[in-house]
């Protein structure tokens, strides 16, 4: 056999390797890509599932003595698109990062190598599923193939829902396996749950095949996904519960106000998400929007920082990279505090907010200085995003992972001025109920707070005159329209707002009702 190339076809000299420096010119596209560093015990399956989400994989080369494979698309739109995705974003299999350009080939020459059978059949069988001749294992033959008519909108129910799911996870996730037009979430029997409709109904059945019985987030967030009844969704408002990524005209209903269409319509804009914050102690990007379109905003509020799928597009399972052992995982280290007015109960109330503080301690003989314990280190990633850099008492906040892997109470009779606290059985917890609407409602600290479980007597001027009490400027306030146990309050500053809810969350307003002091993402 010929073991040269040419130029319309390649043959198994895996020769696209010549030293990769970083020096050689990028190819011009090709529906031919070849990939490096796979791991030599990757089945073929595994490397024609990172083509899968982007159209049909017609060919695949495997050179496993050398860590090589070609995959060839059935076009060249497939290839680029599959390309630009992979480009920020390193597909892993097995773990490992997989490197992928375009060959120099435009088409692979297979028919006539050795050890080719195994690529044709696991190509066979992938295209028997695409074409749905193919019964998928575990669903009912008249699920499983692709029938005529069949839906292209997905049910989608989430399973311990530790974490907040939004509108824009799910987007995140789920286009990676075709266009998403149309998302609505809502809760039913107390379920987090999603409808989600596709371009075309072959894309709902490979995210169904793909993700059911997924977690999104390590040992949390499990996706049940079935077909829907209905073959498409009728969506009025774009906001943080529905969107049509189709129609950016939409209005947002009354719920709280939603993304600008200028955002919208950069987040409808192909390419992957970047990161708003610069690889925060080296985790995976955060969820934001891309940047390319001239827009700088931070990442989607709520939405958990490091959501990254972190395993080929069928074959893994999404995690967030670090939810166990980030060094110091779950503790804090916080800095630059005012040590003549913060106290153990104010960092407990404030890092609260993002997730179930167990243990505070201020340092004893340098008092500027805290470690707060999480519920766990997803809470700790996201307080420290929200507030690191925030102003409290007059001074510019600091938070970081602590290398201490928990906070020590004092021994017996040690002296400690009460600096330490144990809050793990506090009643005040905010994420103690699984599914809580509290995790939906996690914001960036801002100058408007939201009350709630506010008593009926209580009157627009006993809560303006409490904030003022506090010392606070009330800017505005307003009680909502349907619900008067909740209201907003605008106060002069970010930092006062800060110091009010730490003064005035779960303050006692009579009739047994304790006042909730979050903040919002609306403005008045």
């Amino acid at each position: 056999m010929n073991n040269s190339t040419t130029s319309t076809g390649v043959y198994a000299n895996g020769n696209d390797n010549k030293k990769f420096k970083g020096d050689r010119p990028p190819c011009s596209p090709s529906r031919v890509l070849h990939l490096r560093k796979i791991p030599c015990d990757v089945t073929e399956a595994e490397v024609i599932s990172l083509g899968l989400p982007f159209g049909k994989v017609t060919n695949l080369l495997m050179l496993k003595g050398k860590s090589q494979a070609f995959l060839e698309m059935a076009s060249e739109e497939a290839a680029v698109t599959m390309v630009n995705y992979y480009t920020p974003f390193t597909p892993h299999l097995r773990s490992q990062p997989v490197y992928i350009q375009y060959s120099n080939h435009r088409e692979l020459k297979t028919d006539n190598l050795p050890n080719q059978a195994r690529a044709q059949a696991a190509l066979q069988a992938v295209s028997a599923v695409q074409s749905g001749s193919l019964a998928l294992p575990g669903a009912p033959s008249s699920e499983g193939t692709i029938l005529p008519g069949q839906s292209p909108v997905l049910r989608i129910i989430i399973e311990n829902l530790f974490y907040p799911v939004t509108l824009e996870v799910l987007h995140q996730i789920f286009s990676k396996f075709g266009t998403v037009l149309k998302i609505i979430t809502f809760t039913k029997n107390n379920q987090f749950q999603a409808l989600l409709q596709y371009a075309d109904p072959v894309n709902a059945q490979y995210a169904k095949m793909a993700l059911d019985g997924q977690n999104i987030y390590n040992g949390c967030c499990t996706l049940r996904i079935d077909f829907s009844k209905l073959t498409s969704l009728n969506v009025k408002y774009n906001n943080d519960k529905s969107r049509d990524f189709t129609r950016l005209d939409l209005p947002t209903g009354d719920s709280q106000p939603s993304l600008e269409p200028p955002m919208a319509a950069a987040f409808g804009a192909p390419g992957i998400i970047s990161s708003p914050y610069a690889g925060a102690a080296g985790f995976a990007p955060a969820i934001g929007f891309p940047q390319a379109t001239g827009l700088s905003v931070p990442a989607v509020p709520g939405a958990l920082g490091p959501l990254t799928i972190t395993s080929s597009a069928v074959t893994g399972r999404m995690a967030i990279p670090g939810a166990s052992g980030i060094p110091g995982n779950s503790v804090l280290l916080v800095t630059n505090l005012n040590p003549d007015l913060i106290t153990p109960h104010g960092l407990f109330i404030l890092f609260g907010v993002y997730g179930d503080v167990h243990r505070v301690k201020i340092m004893f003989n340098k008092k500027e200085n805290a470690l707060v314990q999480m519920a766990d280190a997803n809470q700790a990633q996201l307080a420290m995003n929200h507030l690191s850099g925030q102003r409290l008492y007059g001074k510019v906040l600091r938070a970081t992972l602590s290398k201490h892997q928990a906070v020590q109470l004092p021994r017996e009779g040690q002296e400690d001025q009460g600096l330490t606290k144990d809050f793990s059985n506090s009643p005040l917890h905010r994420f103690k109920k699984p599914g809580s609407k509290n995790f939906q409602n996690i914001f960036p600290p801002s100058a408007t707070l939201h009350l709630s479980n506010i008593p009926p007597s209580v009157t627009v001027d006993d809560l303006k005159n409490l904030f003022i009490d506090a010392g606070c400027s009330v800017k505005a306030f307003k009680f909502f329209q349907k619900d008067r146990k909740m209201a907003l309050i605008q106060l002069g500053s970010v930092e006062e707002a800060i110091q009010a809810l730490i003064d005035l969350h779960n303050h006692d307003l009579g009739e047994n009702h304790h006042l909730r002091v979050s903040f919002s993402k609306s403005t008045i």
